[in-house]
């Protein structure tokens, strides 16, 4: 198509568009589309046609509709946090913003459960529910910008993952705007329901592949009435990782249970100035919560057993200002690393937990070998690393080292029975890879289901199905 059929094909749409949601909420300049080009994820930019802005469920069904109609790609967005170039508008067509939809619409006591807008930001939910003696658990590092759409569509995980689950477990009901312009419910304030298939479920971690999600009811849960925190302090990594398989061997589930290296450390404390240990090898950081004496108890087992596996100290929050301090500390981890060097690339290769600390000897044996920087830190109780490379992406030599280390990384988690990715995603950055967990036949499954819900594939495209799988790319070499 000439570039002249292009611009006036654009502009139709442009105007049909500002139809549908008003013209103050359409951009099609070049420094609005810059703005939504790329997320967090390094080294993947691509500039959209247009940016829209939908205010409601019927307007964002009114926008899909029309690009199916005319086969525009369009690409859900929250804040932009994800780390998988999920939200990167890689074949062009229209970004559509969930920002204008941001309203808490209802808190339920009865049914423990509140109902939100896709743009809502997740910390937002969890500050107001707190005020109620409520808790909404899943807290991923990214809780102050992210919004709770993008939480959902990418099943966000989080500190609290261990003992409370993950976003999906706390998904009751969703509406969804479809891409043929449908607008379907899903779930409801139910404790049981298994009225067919579990479309709430699918549509969770879906990546924004098969529809928009326009409102969300959530699962609360009553506020744990006490909380005390704990640092392990460790000059041996393995014995931080058998650690953690003790403590729950010894059936106690905390709170959080994360794993800092030291490299992790020394960035942290040098952005946070609190105080952090940066002398030790690692830390464990480990939260629990409860009945005040469950929490005694517990917390004194727990030390007990670090110090048998060799923790050189133990130290207690001395007050609740001070737990909160190393918790925000260790979700600065991503921040404070990405200031050492050009280009970070975090990671969140999964294994069971028993596999901890033959997974993190791993990761510093891979790193070694293709000579690259890489720093571990994560969610240790639930077996969610994330071995982050502090690397230039213009040093190709580097690059291409930095790509094998982590290809053999993954390689090594779904050898010991874990998998390409615990909480961020596969969008662009995993899809090679997503062959070697699911096998072909497993492939085939989900694109038939992508099929049959976007058969013009306008959602999302490119991510989560590569047009390769690592096994071929490698064959082809």
């Amino acid at each position: 198509m000439s570039s002249v059929k292009v611009k006036k094909k654009l502009n139709k749409l442009k105007e049909q568009l500002a139809d549908i949601v008003g013209t103050e909420n359409v951009d099609d300049t070049t420094s609005g589309r810059l703005v939504y080009s790329y997320d967090a994820t390094p080294n993947y930019q691509s500039l959209p046609d247009l940016v829209v802005a939908p205010g409601n469920a019927e307007e964002t069904a009114a926008v899909l509709k029309l690009c199916s109609e005319t086969e525009t790609p369009v690409y859900s967005r929250g804040s932009g946090s994800n780390l998988c170039a999920d939200t990167c508008p890689v074949k062009g067509g229209v970004v559509l913003l969930v920002k204008r939809m941001n309203k808490i619409l209802e808190l339920d006591k009865e049914n423990l459960a509140v109902t939100v807008q896709p743009g809502v930001i997740t910390k937002t939910i969890c500050d107001t529910v707190e005020k109620e003696g409520l808790f909404y658990p899943p807290d991923p590092s990214s809780m102050k910008i992210s919004t709770i759409g993008g939480n959902i569509s990418e099943n966000s995980g989080g500190l609290r993952g261990l003992k409370y689950g993950v976003t999906r477990d706390y998904v009751m009901a969703l509406q969804i705007a479809l891409p043929n312009g449908e607008l379907i419910r899903t779930g409801g304030k139910l404790t049981k329901d298994v009225a067919g298939y579990d479309l709430t479920r699918l549509f969770i971690g879906s990546e924004g592949t098969l529809g928009v999600i326009t409102e969300a009811t959530l699962k609360l849960i009553p506020k744990p009435e006490a909380q005390k925190t704990i640092l392990a302090l460790y000059q041996d990594i393995e014995a931080a990782g058998r650690s953690v398989s003790k403590i729950i061997a010894n059936k106690m589930i905390p709170a959080t249970l994360e794993f800092l290296d030291q490299d992790t450390l020394r960035a942290v404390e040098d952005f946070a100035h609190i105080g952090l240990p940066t002398d030790v090898k690692a830390i464990l950081l480990i939260v629990q919560d409860g009945p005040q004496e469950i929490v005694d108890r517990d917390i004194k087992k727990i030390a007990e057993i670090c110090r048998s596996e060799q923790a050189v100290d133990v130290q207690l929050a001395a007050s609740e200002e001070e737990a909160e301090k190393l918790a925000t500390a260790r979700r600065s981890a991503l921040s404070a690393l990405a200031r050492l060097k050009p280009t970070t690339i975090l990671e969140d290769a999964t294994v069971p937990r028993s596999e901890i600390a033959t997974m993190v000897r791993a990761i510093s044996e891979i790193a070694e070998k293709y000579n690259v920087r890489i720093s571990t830190f994560g969610h240790a109780g639930d077996g969610n690393l994330h071995p982050t490379c502090l690397t230039d992406s213009r040093n190709e030599d580097e690059m291409q080292r930095v790509e094998a280390a982590f290809s053999e990384i993954f390689e090594k988690a779904i050898e010991l029975g874990g998998t390409l990715t615990g909480e961020h995603g596969i969008g662009m950055t995993k899809a090679p890879y997503l062959e070697w967990k699911l096998g072909e036949a497993g492939l085939q499954v989900m694109r038939g289901i992508k099929q049959a819900i976007d058969p013009k594939n306008i959602m999302n495209p490119g991510k989560v199905f590569a047009d390769e799988s690592k096994e071929r790319m490698v064959a082809a070499k």
